[in-house]
This record gives structure tokens, C-alpha cells and sequence, in this order.
């Protein structure tokens, strides 16, 4: 599914990430772990297209993705949970779960279903974003990314400062995700 060899990116001058590879096998979770500083987040955004790599090869699905645009890449199939949620204050949950729906022939993942794998959501459908606790609006980033049905989802530290119950919440869908077996999962 995904194979990063020997990437090197860079912030400016910054030389962050020193020849990082990893694979994530079609189907499989894989976690990717660290301190704070080693470059996980960097990895994530040199894959999602936001840093792209200097050196080295990001494939996906045997295609050379390295040198793309964000957007070409998540069109591809790749859905990124960025860490700090990043919800948008001003729409609602509604919005954020149908704005956001994917457009491609794969339809697995539909608000329906979102809202079944995160029940408190369902409660909260006209509440805007910016209102919503901490591990709701985590229910509801990760709800946004997977209606866009990707078949690679990126997860950079989904459950970063959250309540135990959230954490458990979250741990919760994680491991539903990966029960089913569809859904490849990079997760930091």
C-alpha cells in the first residue's frame, strides 16, 4: 500500500528528517513512534504532499507520490487526521460530514456510518465545531477524513490531549477500523 525509502525533507535549512522508511502493508495498522522532535509529524506531511521530500521515494499503491501536490494525493486516496484536529470553528458538524464527503466510485464510508462508529456525534449535528469538546471535535476530525473514503489514513496523534474517556473512545474506532481490514492506517 505505502513504501517511504530514504527520505530526507527539509524545513528551509532545517534538515528534519534523515533518511526515514517504512512500509504500511494493505490492510495493517502500523504505528509510528518517538519522542517529541524525531521528525513523526514531518513524516506524515512529507507523505500528505504539505513538506514534500528532497530526497527519497514515497509510493503509493505503486505510484511515485513524492513530488505531488497535496491535493492530487489525497484525490488518490490518502486521508490525513491532523494533529491539533484543525476543525473548522464556524461550520457545523453537519457541514463538516457532508462538505467534506468523497466524490470518488468508493462509498464505504457515509454519514450514516460515522455517525455509528461515533454515537455522541450524532447529538450534535447543528452545533458548530468551535463548540465542541476536545475529543468530540477528534470524533469529528477523524468522521471528515474518513467520508472522504480513503483507502490510506494518516493519523497524527489522534487522541493528543484528550480526557481518558476520549483516549478510549478513539482507541475504540481505531481498533474498529482495523477489525474490518479495508482501511490502511499510519498512525503516530
Amino acid at each position: 500500500m505505502l513504501d517511504v525509502k530514504d527520505i530526507h525533507t527539509y524545513y528551509g535549512d532545517s534538515y528534519v528528517l534523515q533518511g526515514v522508511s517504512l512500509s504500511v502493508p494493505d490492510g495493517q495498522v502500523v504505528a509510528l513512534m518517538g519522542r517529541n522532535g524525531v521528525g513523526k509529524t514531518t513524516t506524515i506531511r512529507s507523505i500528505a504532499g504539505f513538506t514534500p521530500p528532497r530526497k527519497g521515494s514515497i509510493v503509493y499503491k505503486g505510484r511515485e507520490i513524492a513530488r505531488l501536490p497535496a491535493y492530487r494525493i489525497a484525490h488518490m486516496g490518502v486521508g490525513l487526521v491532523p494533529q491539533g484536529r484543525r476543525i473548522f470553528g464556524s461550520l457545523s458538524v453537519l457541514e463538516h460530514l457532508t462538505a467534506f464527503s468523497g466524490k470518488g466510485s468508493r462509498r464505504d464510508w457515509t454519514l450514516e456510518r460515522v455517525l455509528s462508529l461515533f454515537p455522541p456525534l450524532k447529538n450534535r449535528m447543528k452545533q458548530r465545531g468551535g463548540t465542541l469538546s476536545g475529543g468530540e471535535q477528534q470524533m469529528l476530525a477523524i468522521g471528515r477524513t474518513l467520508v472522504t473514503n480513503p483507502e490510506l489514513l494518516l493519523m497524527d496523534e489522534p487522541t493528543e490531549g484528550l480526557s481518558p474517556l476520549f483516549v478510549k473512545e478513539v482507541g475504540r474506532a481505531i481498533q474498529s477500523l482495523k477489525r474490518e481490514g479495508k482501511l490502511s492506517i499510519l498512525l503516530v
